[in-house]
């Protein structure tokens, strides 16, 4: 059996908190755990010492049994020292897509095309 230490979803519409389960891997995100270890509000700020409420022992036994956590679950773990994430490294994210190069690319054509109708004047 695969085990996931993952987020299984709660509250209003458009209000969330989450739940830091222990779940098969087959089972549905809101579904069937086995365990409850922790809480995530999202809505709190992000230096609220309540946002991410974890029971580390139960968090470092589960690690040992072999469970997987998820990437946001890895990102609390790796907060309370819990676990090593590497961080995540994405140089395109920046970049501007093909349409906006194409605009930048005109527009820069057109002011060239403007300073040089200038100077010949």
């Amino acid at each position: 059996m695969s085990l996931k230490i993952r987020l299984a979803r709660g509250g209003a519409k458009k209000r969330p908190y989450y739940r830091i389960v222990i779940a098969d891997a087959r089972s549905p995100r809101d579904g069937r755990f086995i365990e409850k270890i922790g809480t995530f509000n999202p809505l709190l700020a992000k230096d609220a010492e309540n946002r991410v409420v974890l029971d580390l022992d139960k968090a470092k036994a589960w690690l040992e049994k072999g469970a997987q956590p998820t990437d946001r679950v890895a990102r609390f773990l790796d907060a309370a020292g819990l676990l090593k994430r590497d961080a995540k490294n994405n140089p395109k994210k920046g970049e501007p897509g093909e349409k906006a190069k194409e605009r930048a690319k005109e527009r820069a054509e057109k002011a060239a095309a403007g300073t040089e109708d200038a100077a010949a004047e």
